[in-house]
């Protein structure tokens, strides 16, 4: 009984811990603050306790979900159809920033102690959230991977905003929000479990690679596009409960190897993030002159990461956010779809 008390005192401080520091880098305007906040909790707990603690694999898988559910729900009609009407070059950029990433990803290698799933998946330009929920599943480093995605993330938030005034003339205030009245949180739950439950079995009896996440990512996705959602969403809770696991996932699994390791990548990783950018904002001008969309959307529409900072940006200063979120949209899916094939290629045979 002592063993199970201190077991749960132990999951309560570290549940405290990463809600506090979550609810600062939310104040703080960090991305994804939830999954930070488990990964800062998470990384204390490994680092300082006496014993393992690892988050119940249950747990990891419906957390897995939860955020697969609420990748698919980003789907629209009216996404499709802008994709629909410019589908050559949409298709083209997106392909080309998955070949963009993957180069990085395999320059990654240079560093060493990097495999190549793991250099590839810490380099994929888009769905921070999803590849870091299935880097483990798919052989990856999960520790490298969190911190290299979470690294370009917070560097084109902090950037972006400066690039799009001095560089393409974006103004503040340009633009009016959309006012979207969803069915409230109740729907929103229902809308949550039955995209868990039904992708998961999906996932499972289709034996699709990281069925967890994607099968309810898909899921959720047909209901959206298909209108059964009536506008539903993930719960924030319940959304900040999946990333909050993830986050504490990644974070318990850290070594002061690991960390070590990490430490010595980030030059590398630095490097190779600010070249991946720049290519990015080149494919953007490429985009812009193809689709006849002005630079400053095909710029946002490029932007490898942070899909709520581009979205906010695109709808403040007036650019056409439905073009960006569709081309946005569509790189997600490629990268998270395309994510279990990519291990299996990269894997080394017989492993």
């Amino acid at each position: 009984m002592d063993g199970r008390r201190r077991t749960v005192l132990d999951w309560a401080a570290v549940l405290l811990v990463g809600t506090a520091a979550a609810t600062g880098f939310g104040l703080l305007e960090i991305p994804s603050p939830a999954l930070f906040g488990g990964l800062v909790a998470g990384l204390g707990r490994a680092l300082l306790g006496r014993s393992p603690l690892v988050l119940p694999r249950p747990a990891g898988m419906v957390a897995q979900a939860v955020v697969g559910v609420s990748i698919g729900a980003l789907v629209q009609t009216d996404t499709l159809r802008r994709i629909a009407e410019n589908w050559p070059p949409v298709l083209g950029a997106t392909v080309a920033t998955l070949l963009v990433s993957l180069v990085a990803g395999q320059l990654m290698r240079l560093q060493r102690g990097i495999d190549p799933v793991t250099g590839a998946f810490a380099m994929i330009a888009g769905g921070a959230s999803g590849i870091t929920a299935m880097a483990r599943d798919l052989g990856a480093d999960e520790q490298v991977v969190a911190v290299l995605q979470y690294l370009r993330v917070l560097l084109i938030v902090v950037a972006m905003p400066a690039v799009a005034t001095t560089v393409y003339g974006a103004t503040a205030g340009g633009g009016t929000a959309p006012v979207e009245a969803g069915p409230g949180w109740p729907a929103g739950l229902l809308f949550t479990v039955v995209c868990v439950a039904g992708g998961m079995l999906a996932g499972r009896l289709a034996r699709i690679p990281v069925g967890a996440l994607l099968g309810p990512l898909v899921v959720a996705a047909v209901l959206d596009l298909t209108g059964a959602s009536r506008g539903a969403d993930v719960p924030a809770l319940v959304e900040h409960g999946g990333f909050l696991a993830i986050g504490l996932q990644v974070g318990l699994g850290f070594t002061r190897a690991g960390l070590r390791m990490v430490g010595r990548a980030l030059p590398l990783a630095l490097l190779l993030i600010v070249g991946a950018v720049a290519a990015c904002a080149g494919l953007g001008v490429l985009l812009s002159r193809a689709a006849g969309v002005s630079l400053l959307d095909g710029y946002l529409a490029t932007t490898p990461g942070g899909l709520y900072a581009v979205l906010a940006t695109a709808t403040d200063s007036g650019a056409d956010a439905t073009f960006v979120l569709a081309v946005q949209v569509l790189r997600l899916f490629v990268m998270l779809l395309s994510a279990p094939l990519l291990a299996r290629l990269l894997r080394p045979r017989g492993t």
